[in-house]
């Protein structure tokens, strides 16, 4: 299984993140399955890239051009896939996986992880997509998201879009116990 990971680039953050991000690399790595990520080579990106390879896993980032010509990219992994943009960057990684994983991370990540929930919601992308909320960082947009519900701009159905785990461990147990959250999201998108 390929399994996207959107984490953040930042190399200022608390140790605890870079912790759980190193330890996820390694749990995807050691259950055999490949990583999808950015391609940088620094923050939680780069530690759970690091710690992939450390355990022998196969790993493909994805990088736009400018990030690349600038220097951004991780040196050391099997594959560095150069797009033109950021969007056509978020549809190359989606094209490319079976699962989602999101780790803390700034603007980018978010917008990512709000890219995921908009495509499963509208039943473009069907694989698991986990928020794995370490220090409930992702508890504020959590309770941001089931406000959105709670305000019927999504479904109540919608909050299976998606699930939310607290460790690396709970985020692969969540992907491999994953069943389809709707037979035909198209269906109930539009409210």
């Amino acid at each position: 299984m390929n399994i996207c990971v959107f984490a953040a680039s930042s190399s200022k953050i608390d140790k605890v993140y870079i912790n759980a991000a190193s330890r996820l690399g390694e749990l995807i790595a050691s259950m055999g399955h490949d990583i999808v990520f950015g391609g940088g080579g620094i923050g939680l990106m780069g530690a759970m890239a690091d710690a992939a390879m450390n355990k022998g896993g196969k790993i493909t980032g994805v990088i736009p051009s400018f990030m690349h010509d600038n220097g951004w990219g991780h040196g050391g992994i099997d594959a560095l896939v150069i797009t033109e943009d950021m969007a056509s960057r978020k549809k190359k990684m989606f094209e490319m996986s079976d699962a989602v994983i999101a780790l803390p991370g700034g603007i980018g990540t978010i917008e990512e992880l709000t890219e995921a929930i908009t495509m499963k919601q509208l039943g473009l992308f069907k694989g698991p997509l986990v928020i794995l909320n370490t220090e409930s960082f992702y508890s504020p947009l959590i309770s941001f998201l089931e406000g959105i519900i709670e305000k019927n701009f999504m479904r109540k159905v919608h909050k299976n879009i998606w699930t939310v785990v607290g460790t690396p461990e709970q985020a692969m147990k969540a992907i491999g116990e994953y069943n389809d959250w709707h037979d035909d999201p198209a269906s109930i998108a539009r409210i």
